[in-house]
């Protein structure tokens, strides 16, 4: 079944690839053949073929069966041996918002009965004098609030040499032996107490399973960008997720945090030397996530993903530029794995799932030189037509290219909003909309929707082109710290951030005008969002365009007409916490643990 579906997938991608092409070369060739033809169809056929794969992954997932109800945890027993770690690294980031994640985490497990298995533990990577001293305030208070519950440790590493993958092999190689297992969150990352039971409980059924990854769903989103990602991410996701759990079987992704480990496979399978030579394509490993899921799968342990666990949340960007610098490491680490594709004893589909992660990132430099090759192009084409090309036969007349090239348009909008509308279509039918506030209203999110993401893309191309030219031509980004609260970016900023962006809109707007002045509206939906782009990125991360979105009635989530329980105690603890602050103290008195205290399980 599994070959079955991969089969399926690959093939579709290729019949679409194959598809565009044919008729990229009837239109292209209309007038004429050159070089550039050639380089603008072998281009298209290359983002037909990526764009084809996402859409299969959809379709896979639109033809899988969900579950009547939503997963539980079965109530069983867990082994009084086996006990987790919940990890949960931290950079240079503002711990009250952090901490009561943990803190509403600990209250949910409380209410399992089962705090009792778990210890917390808060791995501190800051490095900053403010950030330190701020986050060992907030952990007394959180310890001396909540440490009664559950364990919860904190420990601060005073070199943070591999970033979050070295901060977490640290913790395995100190304090491992004291767990059977790990569950690995983010920051911002909210779960459910009753989903760490279910991921215990599903390593506990299979002993063969290495990692299971859950489907982080986005929350707490406040402004037009972010309310737009976590739409996308609560209503589109789990259909991709399911077409990639067909696909992948027990070789599937992990995607760095919201999931468990066995401790002993992790610990045996996943070690990450620094690659050599400097960054930005040698030195730690950026992406390391897919690397660990490659050596579990090599090591002959089962990586699965399940998107039907419930549950399991996380924060997303508010802003286009937020989104942009994370976006950024992610580019720079998947190109990383150029170098380990050929690595020895990966299984085939892992090296495959490595040149997902390239492409990925290729996708936005092959679109621009598409575009500008379409630009170039009309500067090639003969004014004069021959149409004795063979002498001595009967004329040749040029073919009018109008219903081949209008069929490749309507085929790639297809290709990219068809599954969006496939999704509302099966939310119809099994009544998942109702959670969304109805088809109509879930219809109408999805409109507005494909319309940002289609202003929005433009944008991204460029921000994905550039990371790529500075990181092939040797540009390192480094691990910059996250903004989980983000305020509204102002005009300025944005400017700074996106004027070469504007720019470029302008240079393409002008070409296009001096070359092939008829292609003018083809180009107007690429450029006229690029030199716009300093308002778009102020208006959409203003708290305000996030309230108008709601109030038309757009980008509504199940999480915000019925908050989950743990999402709930999260709210009240923060605002309670925010309500009082602490009073900073002449004196720092936090009580934090070395590792060895961590790794023989002392409460603090």
């Amino acid at each position: 079944m599994l070959f079955i579906s991969r089969f399926i997938s690959i093939a579709y991608a290729l019949v679409i690839a194959l598809t565009a092409t044919r008729l990229s070369a009837e239109v292209f060739f209309a007038d004429g053949k050159d070089w550039l033809d050639y380089v603008r169809i072998a281009l298209l056929g290359i983002s037909s073929a990526w764009i084809a794969w996402g859409g299969s992954m959809a379709l896979g997932g639109l033809l899988a069966p969900k579950p009547a109800a939503p997963v539980k945890s079965s109530g069983k027993p867990i082994n009084p041996n086996h006990r987790t770690a919940v990890l949960v690294p931290v950079y240079n980031e503002e711990p009250s918002k952090t901490f009561s994640h943990i803190a509403a985490m600990v209250e949910s497990l409380a209410s399992t009965n089962s705090g009792q298995h778990f210890d917390f533990a808060v791995l501190s990577d800051s490095n900053t004098p403010d950030a330190i001293s701020t986050e060992e305030e907030w952990f007394d208070r959180l310890s001396e609030e909540y440490g009664q519950k559950c364990n919860i440790f904190y420990r601060r590493r005073e070199n943070n040499e591999g970033k979050k993958a070295g901060n977490i092999e640290d913790f395995i190689r100190t304090s491992g032996g004291a767990y059977e297992y790990l569950i690995i969150l983010d920051a911002d990352s909210l779960m459910e107490g009753d989903t760490l039971l279910q991921m215990v409980e599903r390593m506990e059924e299979d002993k063969h399973i290495g990692l299971f990854q859950t489907l982080p769903k986005v929350i707490c989103a406040r402004t037009w960008f972010g309310r737009s990602i976590q739409f996308a991410a609560n209503y589109f996701s789990p259909s991709f997720a399911r077409g990639l759990a067909s696909t992948q079987g027990t070789e599937g992704p992990f995607w760095g945090h919201n999931a468990i480990v066995r401790t002993h496979a992790f610990a045996t399978s996943c070690g990450l030397p620094a690659l050599k030579g400097k960054p930005p394509f040698g030195g730690h490993i950026l992406s390391h996530d897919y690397v660990e899921a490659a050596l579990l799968s090599r090591a002959g342990w089962k990586v699965i993903v399940d998107p039907e666990v419930e549950g399991s949340y996380e924060e997303g960007p508010e802003n286009i530029i937020d989104f942009a610098k994370r976006d950024r490491r992610w580019c720079q680490g998947n190109l990383q794995h150029v170098r380990l594709v050929s690595a020895p004893g990966l299984t085939t589909w892992c090296r495959f799932t490595f040149a997902q992660g390239i492409m990925s990132y290729l996708a936005s430099p092959i679109w621009a030189l598409f575009i500008i090759a379409s630009i170039i192009a009309p500067t090639l084409v003969e004014t004069t037509t021959n149409y004795f090309p063979v002498p001595g036969q009967r004329p040749v007349f040029p073919v009018s290219a109008e219903t081949q090239a209008f069929a490749l348009i309507i085929g790639v909008i297809v290709l990219l909003i068809g599954p969006k509308f496939l999704i509302t279509l099966r939310g119809l039918l099994t009544r998942e909309n109702k959670s969304f506030g109805g088809t109509l209203t879930a219809l109408w999110s999805t409109l507005i929707e494909i319309i940002w993401s289609s202003i929005f893309a433009p944008i991204m191309l460029m921000f994905q082109t550039r990371a790529f030219i500075e990181i092939v031509s040797g540009r390192d980004g480094g691990w910059p710290s996250s903004n989980r609260e983000a305020n509204t970016v102002g005009l300025k900023e944005s400017f700074l951030a996106s004027w070469w962006i504007s720019l470029t809109g302008i240079i393409i707007m002008s070409a296009v005008w001096y070359v092939a002045p008829q292609l003018i509206y083809w180009f107007m939906p690429i450029a006229l969002p690029q030199i716009l782009a300093p308002v778009l990125i102020t208006l959409s991360s203003t708290r305000t365009s996030g309230t108008l979105a709601a109030f038309f009635g757009a980008f509504w989530t199940p999480m915000e007409y019925a908050p989950s329980n743990v999402l709930q105690l999260q709210k009240k603890i923060l605002n309670e916490w925010r309500n009082a602050p602490i009073i900073p103290e002449t004196e720092n008195t936090s009580t934090t643990i070395d590792n060895s205290d961590l790794g023989s399980a002392t409460h603090v």
